[in-house]
């Protein structure tokens, strides 16, 4: 499994399927090579950073959902 898949999935996982709905589907999830991982969502006007690593982008996500940024 590639990062983009693990961060894929992890944000399936986080919220639940009935919860994640398009957001999981149709997030954009890219690795830049300045700022590290970035994921985008539909309706926001820039991408959110995650973090360098996997393991970063994963603890990055499980924040915004506790802090119900748009991910619950």
């Amino acid at each position: 499994m590639n990062g983009h898949e693990e961060i894929r999935g992890y944000l399936c996982e986080l919220i639940g399927e009935q919860g994640c709905g398009a957001s999981c589907s149709s997030a954009d999830i890219f690795f830049d090579e300045e700022d590290g991982w970035k994921f985008m969502l539909e309706g926001f006007m820039g991408p959110w950073k995650l973090g360098r690593t996997v393991p970063e982008a994963k603890a990055t996500l499980k924040e915004y959902a506790n802090m119900g940024f748009g991910l619950a």
